[in-house]
């Protein structure tokens, strides 16, 4: 478990923020819920979370997927990481090496938002947040973190039901890093001159080699977990 959270503390929560670990033990018993607010008092924060609702034309992974492309082909940033909701939702986790203000993040967001997805209807400041892998009530599913590679999967159910591996958790985080300051304001910077030149044209489904959005076989996440020491099992992953 110190794993997972030493991870979830490198790249989402703010300095001097601890996450309570008798809280978190009782979350991954299906007990309770880790509610961790992203945000200090004044609203600043270092993690940007975006969730991609369920569509009924059932595009909701694409269009997460080209988002997250952009994010990284057209912007310049670091991959985020993805999540399930156990609910009715895929999340895109990006952390961000030094705190944002409020403002900043807002412009960011919204500038992504519509340059990139404005026909969606999104939520897009997350100021409180369940951290996975944790336990839908309402649905009986978990929340976890995910390998991109096989989000598809997920699209008519978005979470696992069970428990997902702590160490597989760990892994999908480890390899992530933190938007610099510069990266970042880079980024906003982009996102300000698209909004002023030109609207940008349609996501396009690209995905350069290397990028951690690639498509993926089992073989594929399989070896990923093996070079980790990991031994997967996708049991939950199967269709009914």
């Amino acid at each position: 478990m110190h794993k997972l959270i030493s991870e979830l503390r490198r790249l989402y929560l703010l300095s001097g923020q601890e996450s309570d670990e008798t809280l978190f033990a009782r979350q991954l018993n299906g007990e309770a819920s880790c509610v961790v607010d992203l945000a200090n008092s004044n609203g600043d924060t270092r993690a940007l979370v975006i969730d991609f609702n369920k569509r009924a034309d059932g595009q909701h992974w694409e269009r997460l997927r080209d988002v997250a492309h952009a994010l990284q082909t057209d912007l310049g940033l670091p991959a985020p990481a993805v999540s399930v909701s156990g609910g009715n939702s895929y999340r895109l986790w990006l952390s961000l090496e030094s705190n944002v203000t409020a403002a900043q993040a807002k412009e960011f967001l919204a500038l992504l938002h519509k340059a990139y997805f404005p026909d969606e209807q999104i939520g897009i400041i997350q100021a409180a947040v369940e951290l996975p892998p944790c336990l839908h009530e309402a649905s009986g599913l978990w929340a976890a973190f995910i390998n991109p590679g096989m989000g598809a999967s997920f699209a008519d159910e978005l979470g696992l039901e069970m428990t997902p591996p702590l160490a597989a958790q760990a892994a999908f985080l480890e390899g992530l890093s933190s938007a610099t300051a510069a990266e970042f304001l880079h980024a906003l910077a982009q996102l300000q001159k698209k909004d002023e030149v030109e609207p940008v044209a349609p996501l396009a489904a690209r995905t350069p080699a290397g990028l951690l959005l690639k498509d993926a076989t089992l073989e594929d996440i399989v070896q990923f977990l093996h070079e980790r020491h990991i031994e997967p099992t996708f049991r939950h992953l199967l269709p009914k």
